[in-house]
């Protein structure tokens, strides 16, 4: 084998590997949301979690990517480890097809010769078509469905390209005796398992591993007793990626990394085991006999069905293992974290936990606006360092859903994940800030207490009204904003705009007790603050309701053009403005 020979071998391998990550890439995209409410419906049947894990290894052609998600989504709380048993079996499974696509390759030769039709299935016929369309929708159209199409069909022609010129490059080979002598090094179990656990550890694919394998087939050489333990090593080395991503995770998801490394390494002892004891009863013929692309792709799949099989009822035990393997420790007091970046392999999905993480934050903020006021009825210095508690929350909420969707935006993914990313962002500051005025509304109350000032009736009997507004508000903002309904959020407008009319009425009807003497200046101060926090307050919900509404309908974000317009050319806005009005009259 030659240089050129060599530096061929090496450039498919990279073609191989690359039109791999960007079929793979492109199909996770494409199929984001769609996996996203394959994943809402998600039970703990072992046998759904395992046709999931199938299905959606299937459509993305990696079963590492599949245990990085599994992992991550145990490590947020999305799903429980049993859960986790069967996706993880499901998707040793589906991974497979890949071997299946790529023996495609190994087609024609007699049978070439004698049914003339079966020339046209093999790739090198139809691969130019597929990417010529390719690369006509990746050039001629938008980013979207199309384009998405568009790299999946380039990555699967660059990934056919890539396996035949492996292929080709180590044709030569066939008749060298020392690659021969090699080669029959692998016959050895233990010598084969440790080869393809090193080669898959290190392309971090089995998938690509075991395409390495197929291409290596069309020497002849490589007989099934030196490929069956070379296979079963592939295996266990493909649990590598999902490993190294849990050395961040916690204690759940390091137990889900195990589970998906136990499986394979029991699957492999197992039938190995029973492999060799029988083939030294029976003395199988075809161990001797040359493997080729689908030998290879059938004793990969045969093999996971069969671990499947044996281990599948017992994966209760599974995950006892693997939470024998990583303990509880004593001391610990671990917090679930909702935002995992190793959901950034599935942005779709990643955007979905972001908005599940702001539906929490959503509650709390809107809870301890609620609380807040309560306290002008009767004070509770609890409660006040509840709601404290809840906007310290709030903050940290902020933070951390901020941080984690500026590093998400930063991924390749659908238009309408990126416009989901621009509305979460405007919306946490908006939550934050509704409650940073119930703390403000806290220390309204405080001062009151302290001061022991209270207000008149008619002030008491105003203020009423407002809270019953603004706590109106904040319970239509919350729900139009997590239910995503559009036709509540049109509500919140015209009510943020009652909301302004009853700050200005009760501060004019405070002047005029003041001239009457009936309050004083100190009233005067704190009402005021009270009722600016509570006029924000609707502001803030109006900036939220605006922009689900804007995004949903519009797949925008221009809040004060929308409100401009909703104030002057919309009929129904000022009906709706005067049946709120009748309905938080303060006369």
């Amino acid at each position: 084998m030659g240089i050129f020979e060599v530096l061929s071998l090496l450039c498919g391998l990279a073609l191989f590997l690359y039109g791999m990550d960007v079929m793979g890439d492109s199909l996770k995209k494409s199929a984001g949301s769609r996996l996203k409410a394959i994943l809402a419906k998600m039970t703990s049947s072992p046998l759904r979690g395992f046709l999931l894990g199938l299905g959606v290894t299937a459509i993305i052609q990696s079963s590492s990517a599949t245990t990085v998600m599994v992992v991550g989504f145990v490590n947020s709380g999305t799903m429980v480890l049993t859960q986790a048993v069967g996706v993880i079996m499901g998707a040793n499974v589906g991974t497979a097809v890949t071997a299946w696509i790529t023996a495609l390759s190994g087609l024609g030769g007699e049978a070439a010769e004698s049914i003339s039709w079966v020339e046209w299935l093999k790739p090198d016929s139809w691969m130019p078509i597929l990417a010529i369309i390719g690369i006509c929708l990746v050039l001629f159209t938008k980013r979207g469905k199309k384009k998405d199409i568009g790299n999946i069909l380039l990555g699967f022609a660059i990934l056919m390209v890539g396996m035949s010129m492996m292929s080709d490059s180590v044709a030569g080979l066939k008749n060298d005796e020392g690659f021969k002598s090699i080669l029959t090094m692998f016959s050895n179990p233990i010598l084969g398992v440790l080869a393809g656990l090193v080669l898959t550890a290190i392309v971090q694919s089995s998938s690509a591993s075991i395409g390495i394998l197929q291409s290596l087939t069309v020497t002849g050489a490589i007989t099934y007793g030196a490929a069956i333990p070379i296979i079963m090593g592939q295996n266990i080395g493909t649990c590598v990626t999902a490993l190294i991503s849990a050395l961040g995770a916690g204690k759940n998801g390091k137990r889900a990394a195990m589970i998906h490394l136990y499986f394979n390494i029991i699957g492999v002892v197992l039938w190995l085991c029973i492999f060799y004891i029988f083939n030294a009863i029976f003395e199988f013929a075809f161990v001797s006999t040359a493997i080729d692309m689908w030998g290879v792709a059938g004793v990969h799949t045969i093999f996971k069905i069969l671990s499947v099989i044996a281990i599948g009822p017992f994966y209760k035990q599974l995950e006892k293992l693997s939470i024998l393997t990583i303990k509880d420790k004593k001391d610990e007091n671990e917090e679930i974290s909702l935002l995992d970046e190793r959901l950034f392999e599935t942005p779709a999905i990643a955007v979905e936990r972001s908005a599940v993480a702001t539906y929490s934050m959503a509650k709390i903020a809107c809870d301890a606006l609620k609380k807040s006021l309560v306290l002008f009825d009767k004070y509770d210095s609890k409660l006040a360092d509840e709601i404290r508690d809840l906007e310290t929350k709030a903050d940290q909420y902020e933070d951390q859903i901020g941080s984690y969707l500026v590093k998400l935006s930063a991924c390749d993914m659908a238009e309408q994940d990126s416009n989901q990313i621009t509305k979460l962002l405007h919306m946490i500051g908006d939550f934050e800030r509704i409650s940073d005025h119930a703390v403000n509304i806290v220390e309204s109350a405080e001062e009151m207490k302290d001061k022991k000032i209270e207000f008149s009736a008619e002030a008491k009997r105003d203020i009423t009204v407002m809270k019953r507004a603004v706590s109106d508000i904040v319970d239509m903002t919350q729900k139009a904003f997590i239910e995503n309904d559009v036709y509540l959020a049109e509500d919140v407008e015209p009510l943020e705009e009652v909301v302004d009319d009853i700050r200005d009425e009760i501060k004019l009807g405070h002047i005029l007790r003041l001239q009457k003497s009936e309050c004083s200046i100190e009233h005067g101060f704190i009402l005021s603050d009270i009722l600016n926090n509570f006029e924000r307050v609707s502001d803030h919900c109006s900036n939220i309701a605006s922009c689900v509404i804007e995004i949903s309908k519009y797949d925008s974000l221009s809040m004060h053009k929308y409100k401009d317009e909703v104030k002057h050319e919309n009929k129904d806005f000022k009906t709706k403005v005067a049946e709120y009005k009748a309905v938080y009259s303060l006369k």
